[in-house]
Parts: structure tokens; sequence; C-alpha cells
């Protein structure tokens, strides 16, 4: 705990507003071994404040108003075993956007799309790799590719193009 943040919360939380949050609690236990903790209905039926904890995170929850815009979050999510939570993820409900892959920098991981919308980035760290082998590793084909599928399947996701775009990185010293 800080002087600023009660015991058990981090400094930043994120808020998930979606049309069924009593689902969406049930989706990420599911997934990812989420701990529900709240789950406060108001008087007019619906959610009005709920909390789960993933590993060290609690995330928070409500129900979208009908007049209110549609508003997806995206997260990202480091788990023992990306393969395994992939797969509960899609049996939970969820479907790929970016299928699982290795990464220059160590991590594992891909992305879902769950039906409220919301798209979650499943990682694990597999290695340490410093910052200057991971700038080294993608100009490797299959890392700069895993790189550019990420970019391009995340922009056709968002943007409803039938194919993303892409654009490598610049090393920081470029």
């Amino acid at each position: 705990m800080t002087a600023n943040t009660p015991e058990g919360y981090t400094t930043v939380a994120p808020w998930i507003v979606t049309d069924d949050t009593g689902a969406l609690l049930d989706f990420i236990a599911a997934a990812f071994d989420g701990d529900e903790r709240a789950r406060i209905a108001v008087e007019d039926g619906s959610i009005g404040h709920a909390e789960i904890r993933v590993g060290d995170t609690v995330l928070l929850a409500f129900d979208r108003r009908e007049d209110w815009p549609v508003m997806p979050s995206l997260l990202r999510v480091y788990v023992p075993d990306a393969d395994a939570a992939f797969e509960k993820a899609i049996a939970a409900g969820a479907r790929v956007v970016t299928h699982l892959a290795d990464s220059a920098w160590g991590d594992r991981g891909g992305r879902l799309r769950d039906r409220f919308g919301n798209i979650w980035w499943v990682m694990a760290r597999v290695e340490d790799v410093e910052p200057e082998e991971s700038w080294r590793r993608l100009s490797e084909p299959a890392y700069a590719e895993s790189m550019r599928d990420a970019q391009e399947t995340l922009d056709a996701e968002l943007s409803g193009r039938a194919e993303g775009r892409a654009s490598a990185p610049l090393a920081p010293d470029a």
C-alpha cells in the first residue's frame, strides 16, 4: 500500500463499461481465473459497481446506460501460460484477433476479443531479453513478421477494414 492507494489496489485501475457486467465477470473468472470481489446491483436492475481481481490487479466494471456510447476496453493480461489461457478464453466465448506468437522482447502472446467488444492482449513472459537484443531480433524475419501481423490484425479489427496496416518500428537511436 502507498500513502494514496488502498491495500490490495494498484495506483492505476482499469474500468470496463459493458452492457452485461455480470456476464463479463463470469468471462473473466473463466478465462483468466478472476476472483470476483464485488457485484453491486442498483435499483434499475443494472450493475452499478463490480470488482474482479486478476493476478495483482483489480478490474472495475459497471453496466453501460442505454444513452452512453459503447466503450470497448483494450487490456493486457500477463498469465503463466499464454496458450492455456487462450484456450480457456476461447472456450469462454472469446474469438481470436491475433494468433499466438513469440515476440522479440521475450513474451508469447496474442489478442482475443470478448463478446462485449473488449480486446485482451494475453501474454506470458517466456524469457528476459535485453532491449538491444530485442531490437536486433526485430531484424530477423520471424520476429519482424510477428510484429507486422500484430499490427495488421489489430488495425483490421479496430478499423473494420478487410486488411490492416502495419509500419515497422524504428529503434530509439534511428
